[in-house]
């Protein structure tokens, strides 16, 4: 029996390639006022960027409950003996305790590895994605592990935002408080170090913000994979593709929308880039 991948919805795994590659994907919940809804599906990125928009409650997130993983769990375990579970890092979600945690509620026996990632994102995503193609192929959960904690340190994102405010607001700022009122209408960016947000730089332009992530993937000596996503600008993507193919397939660069709980802390118009890849 084949190996099965569980993540969470941080990943923002595009869903034709969770379907794909088999990957079950565990929502966290975004809630509006008095209503709560599941990452992903109970509302679509559309509708949830314009209510942000709009509206004047702000949005929080929270994790998933333990009966969702629990029951993913019990569902892949009438399938396999063996699952792995990616999450989001425990330095800025408890998604991964109550992971960990839930492998305790299971009714079924099945032997469930939970890793903390240390990342989020398609940064996050692309260590699930192969990962999975692993599992598909055949390799063993020993194997699996391996192939994670191997990428997990080959990947990297850079986020380039037009306000730090919805970050300030959730209290996932960390580091990059710095950026934080230091100059007038910048684009800050920013990444994830040892599992919590870092500064990573600041441009005058969204322009100069768009370059400085191209040349961030340009900057590696292989690159594996890409990924790029976005919550309200797709022209912005579609031109950091176009910079990013002089060195790495455009067909193959992962395409994909910054889901509503990332969303909830960076805003509508947060652009982002996921690199697979080795710097020398």
């Amino acid at each position: 029996m084949s190996v099965k991948i569980v993540t969470d919805s941080v990943a923002d795994l595009p869903p034709e390639v969770a379907r794909e590659l088999d990957i079950s994907v565990v929502p966290l919940n975004v809630r509006f006022g008095d209503r709560v809804y599941r990452d992903g599906i109970d509302m679509t990125v559309e509708e949830f960027y314009r209510r942000l928009a709009s509206e004047k409650v702000v949005p929080t997130t929270s994790v998933p409950p333990p009966a969702s993983f629990s029951d993913t769990y019990d569902r892949l375990a009438e399938e396999t003996d063996q699952i792995v579970a990616i999450m989001v890092t425990s330095r800025l979600s408890a998604t991964y305790e109550v992971a960990l945690q839930s492998v305790g509620l299971m009714k079924k026996k099945c032997r469930v590895e939970v890793v903390d990632s240390r990342l989020a994102v398609m940064a996050q995503g692309l260590v699930v994605i192969t990962a999975a193609r692993a599992a598909k192929a055949g390799a063993s959960l020993e194997e699996v592990l391996d192939i994670v904690h191997h990428n997990m340190k080959r990947a990297d994102f850079r986020a380039a935002f037009d306000t730090l405010e919805y970050l300030k607001r959730g209290g996932r700022i960390g580091a990059a408080q710095a950026l934080l009122g230091s100059v007038l209408n910048i684009n800050p960016i920013i990444t994830i170090k040892d599992g919590v947000v870092h500064p990573a730089g600041r441009e005058r332009s969204r322009t100069k913000a768009i370059e400085n992530l191209a040349n961030f993937v340009l900057s590696y000596a292989h690159i594996e994979e890409v990924a790029i996503e976005d919550a309200q600008t797709p022209q912005d993507a579609a031109l950091l593709a176009e910079r990013i193919g002089a060195r790495f397939p455009k067909e193959r660069i992962f395409r994909s929308k910054t889901s509503p709980v990332i969303g909830t802390h960076t805003g509508p118009h947060s652009l982002l880039v996921s690199v697979l890849g080795d710097k020398k």
